[in-house]
């Protein structure tokens, strides 16, 4: 995995679905099953890009982090404004902010690799530690679905300097 781009973002309106899930009892498929046939209906979104968020109740400690921690999963599309949700969704606001992009390609079941690599030894050997905001991955052109292996998307790692 090739090393990360720093990147500020912008403030952004989302407009999705939510969970509340972990990884042992992941939901995240049946949610983005639900989500996909309904992503049109979101009729002022700014682009066709997908934002899969993940919000963890105090932030992220890697530490303490296991398969049957709780947190917060969103599939959901940026939009211009929130004058016009859809019955059933949601609106959240990711603050803007500092991030580690991180391009990862592969097949979704491989993922927990490259986790490791970003949370344990990019991480801790960088100038950077996790900032409590949202972490979240873009699917764009290039991603191609969780069981693809040529699939490409970007994970943005809330950071802040030491």
């Amino acid at each position: 995995m090739q090393e990360p781009e720093i990147r500020m973002c912008g403030e952004k309106k989302l407009v999705g679905l939510r969970i509340y899930t972990s990884l042992a009892e992941d939901n995240t498929i049946a949610m983005w099953q639900q989500f996909m046939p309904r992503r049109k209906e979101i009729s002022n979104s700014v682009d066709e890009l997908l934002y899969s968020v993940q919000l963890f109740n105090g932030g992220l400690d890697v530490e303490e982090f296991t398969p049957k921690t709780v947190f917060e999963k969103w599939a959901t599309m940026e939009v211009s404004d929130f004058e016009t949700i859809p019955e059933g969704m949601t609106s959240f606001t990711l603050p803007a902010g500092l991030y580690a992009v991180f391009i990862y390609k592969g097949l979704n079941s491989a993922f927990f690799e490259a986790a490791q690599y970003m949370y344990g030894s990019w991480l801790p050997d960088s100038v950077y530690v996790l900032d409590d905001r949202p972490h979240f991955d873009v699917m764009g052109k290039k991603y191609l679905g969780p069981n693809n292996p040529e699939s490409e998307e970007e994970i943005w790692i809330p950071v802040k300097l030491r």
